[in-house]
């Protein structure tokens, strides 16, 4: 054999790696078009290079580029009757690069990768040296991102989800009841929950002051609702009892998740309820993990541990965060274990409650 033949699975492997970078090109490609609003101006109706520059600003010559890169990955559809050449988005894939309250929206998850490689530089640097990069240091791609992927799910999914658990549903239902949503981002976690049970009263929690000034506005004229710049760790239950707790998709970035839980605990009623959303992994590594473990140790290794271990002391736990990991936190938190409530089909989340 030639020093120079490559090997059949070589070859296979390679074309697969080529095909991986060509998605991660064509996905920048989308955030061009997600952040210059040329998805928006092309689902209102099919346009030329001229109108589409002319709608949203982008010079004639890129512009051309992108509707032509756009046309050969097969986004776009193209028409030639005309003089001159028209590109149109069929609606199915507006639905999915556009609407914001869909739940196909999928456009937010090209701004995380583009959030993950701006900080490559210092994603390196965290490798070689230990730490980390911060959330805020991520930038608003990430904290939109995070927002808008999640929101759809929870304005449409979050209160039938809930309802769905009569124990979960009678105990937040009734009147007066106070619930927290710690680590609540964008906030639309805490909006649907107020929305569904609108005889209780939600605080939201977060670290990141830029996440709580777009909360603040998403839950503008909800009384109901209102958000607080705080560690988790410093819930406190102040005059009042909460009946339940809710972290959504946030446990596994924080650096010490178990002084968050036993604050939870400690600021709960007796017969109150700790609801810990998080990602629906596999309970044990396994080398042929399927897609959605994939993509969860690509968002651990580009964003979430380096966002956990940029706090010295932290416990880095990352976002792949397997069932035996929020067993162990609960347990060290004073919780007796983890039952997992019967709500499947909720993107790619589990639904936990940690039991007294």
């Amino acid at each position: 054999m030639s020093e120079h033949t490559v090997s059949e699975a070589g070859a296979a492997f390679a074309e697969r790696l080529f095909l991986q970078v060509l998605g991660g090109m064509e996905t920048l490609a989308v955030y061009v078009g997600d952040r210059l609003g040329l998805y928006r101006a092309l689902a209102d109706s099919p346009l030329t290079v001229d109108e589409l520059s002319a709608q949203t600003g982008m010079h004639p010559r890129y512009a051309r580029e992108w509707l032509e890169q756009q046309a050969v990955s097969g986004v776009l559809t193209v028409d030639d009757s005309d003089a001159e050449r028209r590109f149109a988005l069929p609606p199915a894939y507006a639905e999915v690069l556009t609407d914001p309250q869909s739940l196909a929206y999928t456009t937010p998850f090209a701004r995380m990768l583009m959030a993950s490689a701006s900080r490559m530089p210092d994603l390196l640097r965290s490798y070689r040296e230990g730490g980390g990069v911060g959330w805020s240091e991520f930038g608003a791609d990430a904290r939109d991102a995070q927002g808008d992927a999640n929101r759809p799910w929870f304005e449409r999914e979050l209160g039938p989800a809930l309802a769905s658990v009569p124990s979960v549903h009678e105990m937040i239902s009734r009147p007066g009841a106070r619930l927290a949503d710690v680590g609540c981002g964008h906030g639309w976690s805490t909006i649907a929950l107020a929305r569904a049970y609108p005889s209780a009263t939600v605080q939201g929690i977060d670290v990141d002051e830029p996440s709580l000034v777009a909360a603040r506005e998403h839950a503008a004229g909800i009384d109901s609702v209102s958000f607080h710049l705080s560690d988790g760790a410093a819930l406190t239950a102040g005059e009042e009892l909460f009946d339940a707790c809710f972290v959504f998709e946030a446990l596994h970035d924080m650096p010490r998740p178990v002084e968050v839980l036993s604050a939870m605990r400690q600021a709960l009623r007796p017969e109150g309820a700790v609801i810990v959303v998080d990602e629906a992994i596999a309970d044990a590594f396994a080398a042929d993990g399927d897609e959605v473990e994939r993509i969860m140790y690509a968002y651990s290794l580009f964003l979430c541990l380096p966002d956990s271990m940029s706090t010295p002391g932290s416990v880095a736990t990352g976002t792949v965060m397997r069932a035996s990991t929020l067993e162990g936190y609960a347990r060290d938190a004073g919780f007796s274990g983890v039952e997992v409530l019967p709500i499947e089909g909720f993107a790619a989340f589990r639904f936990y409650r940690l039991t007294p």
